[in-house]
């Protein structure tokens, strides 16, 4: 099982199956240049590291998941499953959540969602890919440890990686304040996972992942 089918059966156990088999979707350079094309100017100030694309057509949701050669090779040179390091936990931040991203599209189409060109169905994606990123990169990290246990410090160096070394400086004010309001949101989230016990966690995240955007974001600002 390579390590994108780990992640997503990891995510699909915790949630719901979604049916795809979605390392079938990865695409390559040029087919990413065409999509980003098709897919308007705000997008030209996204990363292009990774990418979800979605689109709906003729009552189907059409899924494609780009990385660039950087985020392979360098994922392939120290694998995570074998260490996690200042080098590469960025590559695998992103690796991480454009899984999530495909995993929750696919699961919102499925439950009747075809919104995907609202800004609250956006941000839900990015929220959802903040939390579930978080968990996934803890269950990495304690795969390392021979205890099996992520540690404190394992956390904050986690936190400091995908919430404290994020920058919003998008000419496009509406990406800025997308980007900006989940990465607050979700560091707040995480952060009350972190003091649940286990089964308390996996309760409170099956709760959350089907609420709405603004469902969720009530949920998180009413935890103080």
């Amino acid at each position: 099982m390579t390590l994108f089918e780990e992640i997503q059966t990891l995510l699909e156990r915790t949630y719901a199956a979604t049916g795809l088999k979605l390392e079938s979707f990865l695409i390559g350079r040029q087919r990413f240049a065409d999509l980003s094309a098709q897919a308007g100017p705000s997008t030209q100030e996204l990363s292009d590291a990774g990418r979800t694309f979605l689109r709906l057509l003729d009552g189907n949701l059409l899924l494609a998941v780009y990385y660039s050669a950087q985020v392979v090779d360098q994922l392939e040179r120290e694998h995570p499953k074998e260490v996690l390091n200042d080098r590469n936990i960025r590559p695998l931040i992103v690796f991480v959540e454009e899984i999530t991203h495909a995993t929750h599209a696919a699961l919102r189409f499925l439950e009747g969602h075809r919104d995907i060109a609202d800004e609250n169905f956006s941000r839900d994606l990015e929220l959802q890919g903040k939390v579930d990123t978080y968990l996934v990169l803890q269950w990495l990290v304690g795969s390392l440890r021979s205890e099996n246990r992520i540690q404190r410090e394992d956390r904050a160096w986690l936190r400091r990686h995908l919430f404290d070394a994020e920058r919003f400086d998008y000419a496009y004010g509406n990406l800025a304040e997308r980007y900006r309001q989940t990465n607050v949101l979700g560091a707040c989230y995480t952060r009350f996972l972190d003091g649940l016990r286990p089964a308390q966690r996996v309760a409170e995240i099956r709760e959350f992942r089907p609420l709405t955007y603004p469902e969720k974001r009530s949920r998180i600002e009413s935890l103080g």
